[in-house]
């Protein structure tokens, strides 16, 4: 939705997911959280969901889970191989790896571009008035860095006294349910990743890293590395 022009993939992919949905739906030997999906069809408070918003929902979880977890460790990898201070830290002390999980969300979100937004009333922000229907763009990792916020907001610190509260996962009503779960993953991976390889160094000038354009994940196209 943030691409500049249409990406005709996009349509039969998401076709293609929602087919295969609905039919884990109508499959008796479905469990996890389809299975409990397919439960609910029919039942009082659900009977005007239909099967194609129940597989709204798995693709939904599915893209998410697996998309964000993938540009987070990316970026989270990204960081550490170009403050290698910061890795040394983590390699000799793994217990430092939940604290630096938030602060390397923080500093570097993946998100690509701005998440756009309509207004559903007027709102006032600082001396700027959005009226309702307008277009806003919310740039997260502004708010990530906002210097009234945090300080020295570009700096990684892993002691920061209020550490978890960035925006990465959002907030309010559309804060992330899998937030536990994406934090768990990607500090399974980095213990692993900085035990078997701490010495883990970019093989590359970062000035000849490629980025990837088009896509909702601010990610390098490769990333090559050397231990």
């Amino acid at each position: 939705m943030n691409s500049p022009r249409p990406i005709p993939a996009a349509a039969l992919n998401w076709d293609r997911d929602i087919a295969y949905m609905k039919a884990r739906l109508d499959d008796p030997d479905t469990t996890g959280l389809m299975g409990e999906l397919a439960a609910l069809r029919g039942t009082a408070g659900y009977t005007h969901v239909s099967d194609e918003m129940f597989a709204t929902v798995g693709v939904t979880m599915f893209g998410a889970g697996v998309i964000s977890v993938m540009g987070a460790l990316t970026m989270m990898c990204t960081t550490l191989l170009l403050n290698p201070d910061v890795r040394d830290r983590l390699a000799a002390d793994s217990g430092l790896v939940p604290a630096a999980i938030d602060e390397l969300l923080r500093v570097n979100l993946s998100i690509a571009d701005g998440l756009p937004r309509i207004a559903l009333d007027d709102v006032r922000l600082g001396d700027v008035t959005v009226a309702r229907g307008d277009l806003v763009l919310v740039l997260v990792e502004a708010a990530n860095h906002d210097p009234a916020r945090y300080e020295d907001p570009h700096t990684i610190r892993l002691d920061r006294p209020d550490a978890g509260t960035h925006l990465s996962f959002g907030g309010g009503a559309h804060y992330c349910p899998a937030t536990a779960l994406g934090k768990k993953h990607a500090e399974t991976a980095l213990r692993v990743l900085l035990d078997r390889m701490p010495r883990l160094d970019l093989a590359v000038p970062v000035e000849q890293l490629v980025w990837r354009t088009g896509f909702m994940k601010r990610i390098p196209e490769r990333l090559p590395v050397r231990w």
